[in-house]
């Protein structure tokens, strides 16, 4: 059974007023256990109305969201209850921060589940410990920090609740190269030591090759692809015409190809383009 499953989810917004758009339209598809996917998508493309959905924060207009098999918003369901297992990072989460420290910032979720204290407290430093916040911050004012501690620590908080499934949109956005680097290490290593299922929303195509073992592509409210990252960013036409483009690296290798170098097309990460320049040249002699 697959862990989260979108079947035809539609929402339209100011329904019955001369303001009635649709945001998303018969949106379909799976994520499994453990899947880490990429949620590409033009500006207005519909991407963060849809992963609103995902944990009840918006109810469709049509369709169904279900988790392990049972839709969200069935009667009887604890959307609470459900929030804590789905986790949903926002854009510039720093700006949710409200606590008068760190550490019970962090520590809001999951005393908002009701654990014992000392389950809070591990909590709250293993969280801490994962998004590289220091020990020694948890006794500070978050509003005291810089503006990447603040993101570590708002992300923290989410992950102090251990969702089975964690929702990023746009976590990166506004950091530099290092922090935005910084950022999804932390994400990748929940990812791996909790065994959960990541969406990410992200206009970085090589964040998302880089990352991702599926992609999601998002056009005026439809999906329009659905595939591998190789899959997905082969189509180098069909994501132009969608005003979207591949990855620089991608880019380039397709002009070196073009210009007649004996090179693959199909390099998605600056780890896969160092590799392939590195064989060709050992067959050319230039390496040992």
């Amino acid at each position: 059974m697959s862990r989260l499953e979108v079947s035809s989810l539609t929402h339209v917004y100011s329904v019955g007023t001369p303001f009635e758009r649709m945001a998303i339209e018969d949106v379909t598809f799976t994520v499994e256990p453990g899947e880490y996917v990429g949620i590409i998508g033009h500006t207005g493309s519909g991407k963060s109305t849809l992963v609103q959905h995902l944990n009840g924060l918006m109810k469709p207009t049509s369709g169904a969201v279900l988790l392990d098999g049972k839709n969200i918003w069935e009667r009887g369901t604890d959307i609470r209850a459900l929030r804590f297992r789905v986790g949903l990072v926002f854009q510039y989460p720093e700006y949710q921060l409200f606590e008068d420290t760190v550490y019970r910032d962090i520590s809001f979720g999951p005393r908002n589940m009701g654990l014992e204290e000392s389950e809070i407290d591990s909590r709250v430093r293993w969280a801490a410990e994962l998004c590289g916040v220091d020990e020694s911050l948890l006794s500070r004012s978050p509003f005291e920090l810089s503006g990447g501690q603040k993101r570590r620590v708002a992300i923290a908080g989410v992950l102090a609740m251990q969702p089975e499934i964690l929702i990023m949109d746009e976590p990166t956005a506004g950091l530099d190269p290092r922090g935005r680097d910084e950022i999804l290490s932390h994400v990748q290593r929940y990812h791996k030591e909790r065994g959960a299922s990541v969406l990410l929303v992200s206009h970085s195509m090589e964040d998302v090759a880089r990352q991702v073992d599926s992609v999601l592509v998002m056009q005026r409210g439809r999906l329009a692809l659905r595939g591998s990252v190789r899959e997905v960013f082969s189509k180098t036409e069909e994501l132009k015409e969608m005003g979207l483009s591949v990855p620089q690296v991608t880019a380039v290798f397709a002009r070196l190809c073009a210009a007649g170098l004996d090179l693959p097309r199909e390099v998605f990460t600056v780890e896969q383009g160092v590799e392939a320049i590195r064989k060709l040249m050992i067959e050319r002699g230039i390496l040992a």
